[in-house]
């Protein structure tokens, strides 16, 4: 079939490699797809430094894929050569645990994704399962759609699933690479959206995304300042800092609830008595399944939702990586495969 170039870890804590490989041949229930872009996501770390157990070497990161159908293997239905698809942190299920037969595929005992149990996208083709494929509507690019597909989902999703209605406060902890989206999407469902950040860099740019109101954590109490305005019914914190997420509990407003998206490596601490006594809860929320992909890509080509991204070409993967680790991507970076 030929060969292909592919960014790989070759161990943890390695630094990539840009190797050719086989283009990889679509067994039974699976497709091939020729990527065109892929995102680089803080998740890919848990690749690089091993973070997950049981990942086999050399490894291909990458779950925020973008392309074309270019193979089905036998037993495909439903989907053709030539359709742009998406795949993103959902990479396929068991289908026999017990959440697979309670129709709760993204919380599979044995859940694939991609980049971690097979290789994923940064390389110039991918194999996975049908079922995690997600259609990509004409109105985004491969570039616009593969953020979407872990950081779009996860906020879309959470933000849909909060409890939150039309017209609730809902505050978005951190506006970065989940942050600057989630904003998008809050404004879009017509909540009443507080951006919450460190420092004044960002108001202008967290209003522009939607925000009707900035709270600069530097400067202000944002739990005080959040119970002014009567309290957020979500807070939904997309930052990785235990300590950032814990001082905005109290914010919530009676019955409200935070829902983490961000994995800090610091513990998250709260009064057990601010829970109590306005019937607070704190959950997390994984991504979704293929459908709430499509979903979310919908609903971003209807609302007119973009990530902002900046693009490297795929030999400078280690580039790519190390810019999103630093912090400094404004907001995601993308990896763009050769045409």
């Amino acid at each position: 079939m030929g060969k292909m170039k592919a960014a790989e870890i070759p161990g943890p804590n390695k630094p990539f490699q840009i190797v050719e490989k086989e283009i990889p041949q679509p067994g039974p229930g699976k497709v091939r797809v020729k990527v065109q872009a892929c995102g680089v996501c803080h998740s890919d770390s848990f690749t690089v430094t091993g973070a997950f157990p049981n990942i086999k070497y050399p490894r291909v990161p990458g779950h925020e894929i973008a392309g074309v159908i270019d193979a089905l293997g036998d037993g495909v239905q439903g989907w053709k050569v030539g359709q742009r698809v998406g795949v993103g942190w959902f990479g396929g299920n068991c289908g026999y645990c017990e959440s697979c037969r309670r129709g709760d595929f993204v919380t599979c005992a044995t859940l694939q994704t991609p980049g971690v149990s097979y290789d994923g996208g940064y390389a110039e083709y991918v194999v996975t399962p049908a079922s995690a494929l997600a259609l990509i509507p004409e109105e985004l690019s491969s570039i616009e759609a593969a953020p979407l597909l872990c950081a779009g989902i996860t906020t879309f999703n959470a933000l849909r699933h909060s409890g939150a209605v039309g017209g609730d406060t809902v505050a978005i902890l951190g506006i970065g690479g989940l942050g600057h989206l989630a904003v998008q999407f809050a404004k879009k469902m017509g909540f009443h959206t507080v951006a919450i950040a460190r420092g004044k860099d960002k108001e202008a740019l967290a209003k522009k995304l939607g925000a009707d109101i900035y709270l600069n954590s530097e400067e202000q109490n944002v739990a005080n300042e959040l119970q002014k305005l009567g309290g957020a019914k979500v807070i939904l914190a997309t930052v990785t800092n235990g300590k950032a997420i814990s001082s905005v509990v109290e914010g919530l407003a009676t019955n409200g609830k935070l829902v983490v998206l961000g994995a800090a490596a610091d513990p998250i601490q709260v009064s057990s008595i601010a829970l109590l006594r306005a019937r607070r809860s704190i959950t997390g929320w994984p991504s979704g399944t293929s459908m709430d992909s499509q979903d979310t890509l919908d609903f971003s080509a209807l609302s007119d939702i973009r990530s902002m991204n900046e693009i490297f070409p795929l030999e400078k993967a280690q580039e790519a990586y190390d810019h999103m680790m630093s912090g400094k991507a404004r907001f995601r970076s993308v990896l763009q495969m050769p045409s």
